[in-house]
Formats: C-alpha cells, structure tokens, sequence
C-alpha cells in the first residue's frame, strides 16, 4: 500500500478523509497516515481529525518524504511537495473517460462528470455534482464548486474559481485569476483577473491581486 497524507485541516480535508475510504473500498490501495495542518486555527499535532491523526504542521513535511501527498485547495500554493509526490484523489462514483487526463493532485468530489478528452491540469480541486464535458481543459489550481456545468471546448486558465452552479457556454475561454460568481452564466470570454457574476454573466470588478 502506498502512504498518504492529506494536506489542510479544513472541512474539505475532512471530507477527503472519507473519499480516501470510499476510494480504498473501492479498489484502490492508500494507507492513510493522517493530515498535515496549516493556519492559524489548525488543530494540534497529536490531536484527531475526522477520525485520523494530525501528524503535523506545514515545517513537518520533509519527514514524510516517502509518502504522496494531496492538498486541499485551501492549501497554500506553492504546497512545498514536490510535483512527483502529488496524488490525485476521485471519488469512485465519478464517472471519468478512458481518453481524458488529470493532473498531480486533483481532487474529484462524488457524482462528477469528465468527459472525452478532457484535461485538468495539476492541483484542479472539483466539488461534488460538476460535469466537465469533452475537450475541456482546466489549467492548474483552478476550483470548480458544486453543480458547475462546462460544455464542451471550454478553456479556463489558471488559479480560477468557479462558483457553485455556474454554467459556461461550448468553447468559451476563461481568463487567468477569474472568477465566476454562483449560478452564472456565462455566454462570452471571460479576461483575466475579474469578477464576473449573472445571468448573463458581466463583469462586476476586478479579482483580488492575490488570485492573479
């Protein structure tokens, strides 16, 4: 069996410990070590988080070197593990095409969609219920919330939230930094670095510097 450790002590963290045991019933082979805490609410090291032990903070990760490693997306960036320790984490009820590909520490939600070559890039963290269509490709560190639907062709750039229930039109183009506010939807490109909400979707005002 091959070690784990989940990296963040959030809610998201929590409920990847239970997706690891859903994915382990379900066939895969990951022993469980615990979670590595981050933030200044983190619960102690030797305390228990959902059922499996804090093994430590941030500064503690160079003694788990042999282990893999998945980052929650409050995780900070960049994770300090190297891209070659990075597991992916899916849900056994998502249903991911044999053509698509993921990236090094996605984490896939429960009821999701990957289609026909579809392609997440490293660190994409995808909230139950979302459906990525064909030829989709998701650039690194972008969160996609509960219920989002992209249709086919849809190229979002890095370090983007899509909020819950959102919706992007076939082919469109989303812009580094982005985001798209809860059930928007969206029917043009989207620039880089702003905040875009509605239906149809406008820009309302720039993304915070630190999300570009």
């Amino acid at each position: 069996m091959r070690d784990l450790i989940l990296l963040g002590t959030g809610v998201h963290a929590a409920e990847m410990v239970e997706i690891t045991a859903r994915a382990n019933a379900a066939g895969a082979a990951w022993n469980l070590l615990g979670v590595i805490a981050s933030g200044d609410r983190a619960p102690e090291p030797g305390t228990e988080f959902n059922g499996c032990p804090v093994l430590g903070t941030r500064a503690d990760l160079g003694s788990f070197a042999h282990a893999w490693f998945v980052p929650c997306n409050e995780w900070p960036r960049p994770s300090g593990v190297p891209r070659e320790r990075l597991a992916t984490l899916v849900d056994p009820s998502t249903f991911v095409s044999r053509t698509a590909r993921l990236g090094a520490g996605c984490v896939v939600y429960p009821s999701c969609f990957i289609g026909l070559n579809a392609v997440l890039g490293d660190r994409v963290f995808m909230l139950s219920g979302s459906i990525v269509n064909h030829d989709v490709r998701l650039a690194e560190d972008v969160v996609v919330c509960s219920g989002v639907s992209l249709a086919g062709g849809v190229c979002v750039e890095p370090a983007c939230y899509l909020g819950q229930a959102c919706t992007i039109r076939q082919n469109l183009h989303v812009g580094r930094g982005s985001l798209i506010g809860m059930g928007s939807v969206v029917v043009k490109d989207v620039p880089a670095g702003v905040v875009v909400a509605g239906n149809p979707a406008r820009k309302l005002r720039d993304a915070p510097a630190s999300v570009v």
